[in-house]
């Protein structure tokens, strides 16, 4: 059985196949317990091109996190073929492929009497690395998850925050800089606050280290954001479709993958675009809260706009000021106006910026880099074009796609 055998109707396309050899290959993938009547995995096939995020996602029970798991081997499958990067590892040693593959979960799983450096230093140590070269690499892997090596490294598990927890046990499975990465429900018991900023750094990690990522969800928008490339399983994962974010959405296989998404198709295709990807107003007018109100008036009255933008001397937001604003200043900008509203980072999704303009006075978002330094203005016709966009394009590929089938 094919993929898009498994795809349950019409209108889905096998987003997997490509001319190029996968990263991972599942053929016939089974798995089936003693006492049970139907195979708790029935005879999954897929490709998982390399340098994507491909999510399962399902209901619970479905069988996601069992699949995911034989794919290192954890779980030991009853038929079927397992290929690594173009080689057979069904019978391979599993310890020495569950080296080569990277693996998250929910409950990050730190030891707790080793501190944050021998964590992230498990692996590299039982590849016999030398000292010198694994004081690098945690040195590094801290650095790129956003945490001072000066600070973290000598910590324990129980010193850090959910959030930073998480972040080690990414840092732990990149040590060894394995190409493919599971990861189970890694975000699930945090927070939504934190979850979304994890998720961002996550896809900013994603774009620097280009591994195949398998990432097994429950959360339907989360996977919407995240992959590439989803696979949406129905009972004994079996495959319902397979295929992009975009094209499920605008293309759903079956009423069962209609149901799954859930009401608000349109909103949801606001995952699908980071505010990074759009293009902003960068015509705003900015002064320096730090300098004159008669400075920031005549800079005001020369923009033709309405508001003027107070940014810090490293070119932050700090608040918005207009003409009456300046009168009343006396002098002090620090005071004026309101503060600032609907920070956004570029890596955050359309609609989480949606949702912080939906909140904000100023009905627009403030886009801001990684330091937090202004890079522009989003607003509310920016996003509906985009969506209409994405809607668009996805019809487009599904019409190509469907006259070359046919």
């Amino acid at each position: 059985m094919t993929a898009t055998d498994q795809i349950a109707g019409p209108g889905a396309s096998q987003a997997a196949a490509t001319t190029a050899e996968p990263m991972i290959r599942l053929e016939e993938l089974t798995k089936s317990y003693r006492g049970q009547k139907k195979p708790a995995v029935d005879r999954v096939t897929m490709d998982m091109p390399r340098g994507e995020i491909i999510v399962l996602v399902g209901p619970s029970g479905c069988g996601k996190t069992t699949t995911m798991e034989l794919i290192n081997r954890l779980i030991e499958p009853t038929s079927g073929r397992i290929h690594l990067d173009g080689e057979d590892v069904t019978t391979a040693d599993p310890d020495t492929l569950r080296r080569r593959i990277g693996y998250v979960i929910q409950q990050i799983g730190l030891f707790p009497h080793f501190t944050v450096g021998e964590n992230i230093a498990t692996v590299p140590k039982l590849l016999g690395w030398d000292k010198a070269r694994i004081g690098n690499r945690v040195d590094e892997l801290l650095d790129l998850v956003g945490l001072d090596p000066a600070v973290f490294a000598k910590r324990y598990p129980k010193e850090l925050s959910g959030g930073q927890r998480q972040r080690i046990g990414v840092a732990r499975a990149l040590a060894a800089d394995p190409p493919v990465m599971l990861m189970d429900e890694p975000f699930g018991a945090i927070d939504p606050i934190t979850r979304e900023r994890l998720q961002n750094e996550f896809l900013r990690l994603q774009q620097q280290v280009k591994k195949t990522i398998v990432f097994v969800t429950h959360d339907i928008d989360e996977a919407i954001k995240l992959g590439d490339r989803i696979a949406i399983l129905g009972e004994q994962s079996r495959i319902a479709q397979y295929d992009t974010p975009a094209n499920i959405l605008s293309n759903p296989a079956s009423t069962y993958v209609e149901d799954f998404i859930g009401s608000g198709a349109s909103l949801k295709r606001l995952n699908l675009s980071l505010v990074g990807d759009v293009a902003l107003d960068t015509g705003a007018a900015t002064a320096r809260i730090d300098g004159t109100a008669a400075e920031a008036r005549d800079t005001l009255e020369s923009s033709g706009r309405s508001a003027l933008l107070l940014l810090d001397g490293q070119g932050r937001p700090q608040r918005w000021v207009d003409a009456r604003d300046l009168d009343r200043a006396d002098g002090d900008l620090r005071r004026a106006g309101e503060p600032v509203s609907a920070l956004v980072d570029t890596g955050a999704t359309l609609s989480y910026a949606l949702n912080e303009m939906l909140t904000s006075n100023a009905g627009v978002a403030l886009v801001v880099d990684g330091s937090g330094a202004f890079q522009g203005l989003l607003d509310f016709e920016t996003v509906m074009v985009t969506t209409r966009s994405i809607q668009r394009d996805s019809s487009d590929f599904y019409r190509a796609a469907k006259a070359v089938t046919d």
